[in-house]
């Protein structure tokens, strides 16, 4: 059989372009490809304020979301641990438990929990949507809008270990906290490369805050003891002086936040008044959420309006629960409630705070029980109405 000789070159030339074409169809195969992204980094958020100012709500607003792991106080632990020291003293070993928490990694417990431990232990666990579902629970969804009785009976049980389980799991992370007193305490989080951190700092009228106060005159009077630097003595501020601690870390981390903050701040701080928020929940709510990289789901707005156009203004039970309410009303009710004598002494140690967070002081019991006249001073103008939404 005669054989066919084909010269070297050819065959090279021959191999180079079959090289290339296989090169240019893979590439233009890659270009339909989904691409593999890197998993974007957890976005954290502290909502920073003090007791009784309506913080347990906006945390709740933060909870339900689907995309949020949410803890309630848990510098709580910090606080009964280590009791006989003083606020400024243990704003370290807060600071250190915070960044632990928004790392998800909740081995920073065993310093105050050294026993076994359940999801019940840990301080307001069932106040977080996401220890009540999956992967911390089987008996929800994500998507669910969970109570805290129903988590509390069908999900206390589960281990702790849950909890690093299912923060991991979120794009945000966003702890709640009344135990900080200075923004500059802060900055080596909102420096840390480590972390994505954003501050909701929210503020409430401080005459609205005593009234919420005396409410809860038992419950708060260790942590009285603590911000006043007592050595273990609880303390019922009947003085005010813990209030007028209160109202002057309100003003040191607005003004460090706002008058010449370092560049590590900017975009990262937002103040929120709760009478705003209670006034137009969805225009200050969705203010928040874009804050915060999140996006208002419809299930979420239906709850929101229910939960903020409740009858009346709460019982006194209730002071820890979110319950619905007229949230107008509970921002008002120290109008009729509180003596002009009581509102006088409060105005006189939160002076500055109550004038530069934006309310209105009052010169007599008259204007006091006005309630035609505003004492919630302009911030800016409203985007939004719950005129437009219909809930379902």
């Amino acid at each position: 059989m005669a054989r066919i000789r084909i010269p070297s070159t050819i065959i090279i030339i021959f191999v180079t372009v079959q090289t290339g074409f296989l090169l240019f169809m893979y590439a233009r195969y890659s270009s339909f490809m989904p691409q593999s992204e890197e998993k974007p980094p957890q976005v954290h958020i502290l909502i920073l304020s003090s007791w009784r100012s309506g913080s347990s709500f906006v945390g709740q607003l933060f909870s339900q979301h689907p995309s949020v792991f949410y803890l309630m106080e848990p510098a709580w632990h910090v606080w009964v641990t280590m009791y006989q020291n003083s606020a400024k003293v243990l704003h370290m070993a807060v600071r250190d438990l915070v960044r632990s928490v928004f790392l998800c990694d909740m081995s920073v417990f065993d310093a105050y929990m050294p026993w076994k431990r359940n999801l019940s232990d840990l301080f307001q666990w069932a106040a977080s949507r996401a220890l009540c579902s999956a992967p911390a629970c089987d008996s929800f969804q994500r998507t669910d809008i969970t109570s805290e009785m129903a988590c509390k009976t069908l999900c206390g049980r589960y281990p702790f270990s849950k909890v690093e389980e299912a923060c991991k799991t979120y794009s945000h992370v966003v702890i709640k906290e009344v135990r900080f007193f200075d923004l500059k305490v802060l900055y080596p989080l909102l420096t840390d490369p480590s972390l994505n951190l954003k501050i909701i700092h929210l503020v409430r009228d401080p005459r609205a805050v005593v009234k919420s106060r005396e409410q809860s005159v038992k419950a708060l009077a260790r942590d009285n003891g603590i911000v006043l630097s007592t050595n273990g003595t609880k303390v019922e501020d009947s003085k005010y002086k813990v209030m007028q601690e209160v109202c002057r870390s309100h003003v040191q981390i607005y003004e460090t936040a706002t008058l010449k903050p370092p560049n590590f701040l900017k975009d990262r701080y937002l103040m929120v008044r709760f009478e705003d928020l209670v006034r137009d929940p969805l225009s200050e709510i969705s203010e928040m959420y874009t804050f915060a990289d999140l996006r208002l789901t419809p299930r979420l707005k239906s709850w929101i309006y229910n939960i903020t156009h409740g009858q009346g203004p709460g019982k006194k039970k209730e002071a820890f629960k979110i319950t619905s309410r007229d949230a107008v009303s509970v921002s008002q009710a120290w109008r009729n409630v509180l003596s002009f004598q009581k509102v006088k002494k409060i105005q006189e140690v939160c002076k500055g705070a109550i004038n530069i967070l934006g309310y209105q002081l009052v010169d007599s019991e008259k204007e006091q029980r006005d309630l035609t006249l505003d004492l919630v001073l302009p911030r800016r103008q409203n985007r939004f109405s719950w005129s437009s939404f219909n809930p379902k």
